[in-house]
């Protein structure tokens, strides 16, 4: 073990270290059930608390790496690709999946405060003047495409480009244009239970549905193998109504699927920001190395229901495609509200916002 911790890193010190136990896991030096040092000995290595490698190992327990088990110690649960499992796991979820949605109730959680959304629109109204007249280009405007990849680089060490965000008017649009991208003559795998609204739009479509059964880690291992779809609908982090989340070893799953079977993964990280765990969940679109993933989200969850804005970031290898097919539309989101939610970004009230409900949701457990 040789770990060590920066004073002149601008992250925390559990950070770090969590940082650097991944590396190891994840390069084999520690192997699917071995045991972790002890937090004293991992502390009295490393010069840091027991409390601080407490955080480090909570965020391993919470992202799949590794699993606490009482007065037995901390051991590694991280699988490789080489090692996923091709059959069946044992629970699998049972709902009748059409039987739910989210609701606008539900989407409520965020509490975004009123008074400095207005206060924002009063100084986008002031600032822009006649500009809001103007039509937004059909991506979205550069303000909010250059501000979301900010945001995505700060919360999920996620760097792209602005010409690789597509701006629209909520997630259900944004389905749909995935369907008129990639055509309704391939197989669309949808989680089982999901968001009724995904089958819905796809299957308005025409497109072909294959569902696939859950378990409390994202969808079974066999019915991934089997499955003839080449697009792959998944929501990794808090799956509606199901709740599931993927851990680490799932998440490659999906990654080496995508790359055996030359598929695309759509990955719906809706909710995602809200986590109660001190670290934001990582994105399937930060790990993938072969350009198979397409990342999408909305502000509606985060901000309020009316906020009817959402976005997706295609791989650089998908731009061409889109625009060839899909770049003549619209924009579908109103100038003054990308300004608007440009400027909440842009001055932090957003992630203030975000990092304000998750403290008080950790208090609420």
């Amino acid at each position: 073990m040789n770990y060590s911790i920066s004073d002149k890193s601008s992250e925390p010190a559990y950070i770090q270290l969590y940082r650097q136990l991944v590396k190891d896991i994840s390069g084999g030096v520690y192997h699917y059930g071995d045991k972790l040092p002890s937090k004293r000995i991992i502390a009295e290595e490393t010069g840091v608390s027991v409390i601080t490698v407490e955080h480090a190992l909570t965020l391993l327990n919470e992202e799949g790496y590794a699993e606490s088990r009482q007065r037995s110690g901390v051991f590694v649960t991280y699988k490789d690709e080489d090692s996923v499992s091709g059959g069946s796991e044992k629970e699998v979820i049972n709902f009748d999946f059409s039987e739910y949605e989210r609701s606008d109730i539900h989407l409520r959680v965020g509490d975004f405060p009123f008074s400095v959304l207005a206060k924002t629109m009063r100084k986008v109204i002031l600032d822009y003047g006649e500009k809001l007249l103007v039509k937004s280009p059909n991506h979205g405007c550069p303000e909010l495409r250059e501000e979301i990849c900010r945001y995505l680089a700060r919360s999920r060490h996620l760097y792209i480009r602005p010409e690789q965000v597509i701006v629209g008017s909520g997630a259900e649009y944004l389905y749909g244009l995935i369907v008129q991208m990639f055509g309704n003559d391939v197989v669309y795998g949808l989680e089982s239970p999901s968001y009724s609204r995904i089958f819905d739009v796809y299957n308005s479509m025409g497109a072909k549905c294959d569902f696939l059964e859950m378990t409390p880690n994202g969808i079974d291992s066999a019915a991934l193998l089997n499955t003839k779809a080449k697009i792959l609908h998944v929501t990794p982090f808090n799956s509606y109504p199901s709740g599931a989340t993927a851990d680490i070893s799932k998440k490659r799953e999906y990654l080496k699927w995508a790359k055996d079977r030359d598929a695309i993964l759509i990955e719906d990280n809706y909710d995602s920001e809200l986590t109660v765990s001190r670290k934001a969940e990582e994105p399937l679109y930060s790990m993938d190395s072969f350009s198979k993933v397409i990342y999408l989200n909305t502000f509606s969850r985060t901000i309020a229901p009316s906020m009817r804005i959402g976005y997706m970031v295609l791989p650089q290898g998908m731009l061409k495609l889109f625009d060839e097919k899909l770049g003549f539309y619209s924009c579908t989101v109103p100038i003054f509200d990308q300004y608007v939610l440009a400027e909440l970004i842009k001055n932090g009230d957003f992630e203030r916002h975000i990092n304000r409900v998750r403290r008080n949701r950790r208090k609420n457990l």
